[in-house]
């Protein structure tokens, strides 16, 4: 693949991942199967980009949406905290485990993901 191409691709890729991120989605949820089917990364530098890429896109998604008064501070302490443990703990984790394995975790995630919000769609 040429240089041009991988760099385009690239540019592409975190334009649909940074579209999805700031709409609240998670565009790591599209960045990580991206840059593994259509760039060959491993998962773990994937993780790794996402990670990177989330600070970024959270800083920006977090300023708009304050400005538009979408956040609410009560209790976000615990969440704060929990979050910072957790993912201390599932970066621990995932520097142990084979990408492998954290290839296939992560699309049972996306798996169980789409059912869930088909049958949130289905219900209405």
């Amino acid at each position: 693949m040429s240089i041009f191409l991988t760099v385009l691709i690239n540019i592409l890729i975190g334009l649909v991942a940074g579209v999805f991120g700031g709409l609240g989605m998670g565009g790591g949820t599209l960045l990580i199967p991206l840059l593994t089917i259509f760039l060959g990364y491993n998962q773990k530098l994937c993780q790794g980009i996402n990670l990177v890429s989330f600070l970024v896109m959270a800083i920006f998604a977090l300023i708009v949406h304050y400005k538009n008064g979408y956040i609410v501070t009560k209790g976000i302490i615990y969440i704060i905290l929990s979050g910072l443990i957790f993912s201390g703990l599932g970066a621990i984790l995932a520097g142990f485990l084979p990408s492998n394995i954290l290839r296939i975790a992560f699309g049972v995630f996306l798996c169980i993901l789409s059912i869930v919000e088909v049958i949130k769609v289905l219900k209405k």
